[in-house]
């Protein structure tokens, strides 16, 4: 990351987003024309090693996703489904090979066959009727299951627009201090993976000096699995709008940044319309309502890389820069985007304020467990017989999830693979022991994160899983650290030699490059792949021992 290159990207503000005109340029073939990037970098005043740098780096804007047409879905949860094949089988009488490219993971891990075309996302039968997708671009006929058991908060509706933003209006008659004494008091934690206390966050930032900060909503909902946060910006968007004004309004904010993933084009349009609604209701903008109180909204698209989900990667994203992971201190809301006061939160996370503050901090606290307060959104794949997302109160049992809600297995499941690619491979032998909470799972050598459940069916090689962990890794590092960026790519080569010639692993070779990767890497990403490797080599050693070494 470099402070001077921030600068220059902030001098427009976010009025012209270098990132934003990057994916411009690229609408028309798939990736920038030479002369036009070259024109752009002059204007923003960047040298050609960081325009290149960054173009080259995202799956929608590098040099080979030109002339791209349609996308399969490479996600976990279609792989494991093994639907994938038959996708490219009735896509290949339509498309030209070279015009067939690949997407990381769609959101659609409840029914698979996923695949992306003309700016729309399709999964299950849709691939049956690709003939009609391809000439009248129409739409999906996706379905889904969304229920809770216990608070509803999330999957509550909230009813007309106005009455709803009651509760913004009420908060705006209270200090920030109030507010924010609100929400210590409620426990909330980050729903994206780390649970780290939102309070603090926006207590830092509040206490900063500087006229300018921003409030930056993490949508870039990286792991595949994971469909919660898409369930929120399509269904419930003005859950994650009011609670973004809120914390604008907390930390002393006036902008806001929506970082969407490109491969939610859907979740796009409907917060543009949900924030052109807001403004036909006179609630945002200068003044609002006559609080004194100014917020605007900036929508970012993305263009494909699963580190953006990292907060400091996002920010250098959202400059223009090349995604890498920036070293801490400073912190984001010390130094963040632009180089100012900035809190980076989650959909969900930032979902939960409206209700924390209609119904008082200490009402959410009362939900779920002294530590893991509040209610959590659960992603259930394909392989459930009630696919679909579930909002649970923190410290539910994971055998209610998986049989009360879910219904149940369709087929023999060996393992789950809970909160992403980085999180805890779980045995079935474990469903008992654990509850939807941070700290359950932490006990028992697991993590919770995005709360996503992917199933590995008991015919589905492991080996297979790891290879495709490392290998999802080496794809997606932003290469700055050497233990995730050469650590995972030696892992990767590793199981294939193992999986495809006659040569069986050292385990002290893999333990020692799973503990580099896990106590040198710079972010989660190089830092939490060693924990399914682990469980899986702890809990499936029987099927694993035999691309390794004797004893």
């Amino acid at each position: 990351m470099s402070k001077n290159l921030s600068e220059l990207s902030g001098r427009k503000g976010l009025t012209k987003n270098l990132f934003e005109e990057y994916g411009n340029l690229a609408k028309a073939t798939g990736t920038p024309d030479a002369e036009a990037l070259e024109k752009l970098r002059n204007e923003f005043l960047v040298g050609k090693s960081t325009a290149y740098g960054t173009v080259s780096f995202y799956d929608f804007l590098k040099l080979e996703n030109k002339g791209k047409k349609v996308y399969v879905c490479n996600g976990s949860a279609c792989m494991t489904a093994g639907t994938q094949k038959n996708v490219y089988e009735k896509l290949s009488p339509h498309y030209k090979k070279e015009e067939i490219g690949e997407m990381c993971c769609l959101g659609r891990c409840h029914e698979n066959n996923a695949f992306h075309t003309n700016e729309k996302n399709y999964s299950g039968i849709d691939i049956d009727s690709i003939v009609q997708i391809k000439s009248e671009n129409t739409t999906s006929k996706e379905t889904y299951i969304v229920a809770s058991l216990g608070t509803p908060i999330l999957t509550k509706e909230y009813g007309e627009i106005v009455e709803f933003y009651k509760i913004f209006n009420d908060s705006l008659k209270k200090s920030p201090k109030i507010l924010l004494a609100e929400l210590h008091d409620s426990g909330l934690r980050g729903r994206g993976g780390a649970g780290f206390s939102m309070a603090f966050k926006l207590e830092s930032c509040k206490n900063a000096v500087d006229d300018t900060k921003f409030i930056v909503c993490n949508a870039d909902e990286g792991d595949p699995g994971a469909y919660s946060d898409r369930y929120i910006m399509e269904n419930r968007p003005h859950n994650l709008l009011m609670g973004m004004m809120i914390a604008g309004y907390i930390t002393g904010a006036q902008q806001g940044v929506v970082y969407i993933r490109g491969e939610y084009p859907e979740s796009v349009t409907v917060v543009n319309d949900a924030i052109t609604e807001l403004r036909r209701h006179h609630l945002l903008g200068e003044n609002i309502q006559n609080s004194g109180f100014s917020f605007e909204f900036k929508v970012i698209k993305a263009q494909g890389a699963y580190i953006c989900g990292e907060e400091t990667a996002l920010l250098s994203s959202i400059e223009g820069q090349r995604p890498e992971v920036r070293v801490r201190p400073p912190y984001p809301t010390q130094q963040g985007l632009f180089n100012k006061p900035t809190v980076v939160n989650n959909v969900e996370t930032l979902a939960n304020l409206p209700f924390i503050m209609k119904n008082g901090g200490k009402a959410y606290s009362a939900i779920g467990t002294p530590k893991s307060t509040g209610t959590k959104l659960i992603s259930l794949d394909g392989y459930f017989n009630h696919p679909g997302i579930y909002e649970v109160d923190m410290g539910t049992s994971l055998n209610k999830v998986i049989y009360d809600l879910g219904g149940g297995f369709r087929k023999p499941v060996k393992a789950m693979h809970i909160g992403g690619p980085l999180g805890g491979l779980v045995p079935v032998s474990k469903i008992e022991s654990l509850f939807i909470d941070y700290d359950s799972f932490a006990k028992e050598g697991f993590l919770l994160g995005h709360a996503s459940i992917i199933c590995l069916p008991k015919d589905y090689p492991l080996i297979d899983y790891i290879e495709h962990l490392f290998q999802f890794t080496a794809h997606e590092s932003c290469g700055k650290c050497f233990p995730c960026r050469l650590g995972s790519t030696r892992g990767y080569e590793m199981i294939a030699k193992a999986k495809n010639e006659n040569y069986k692993i050292n385990k002290v070779l893999l333990n020692d490059l799973l503990e580099t990767l896990e106590t040198g890497s710079l972010c989660a990403l190089g830092g939490g792949l060693p924990l399914p490797i682990k469980n899986a080599l702890r809990y499936f050693e029987a099927e694993l021992e035999v691309y390794f070494e004797k004893k």
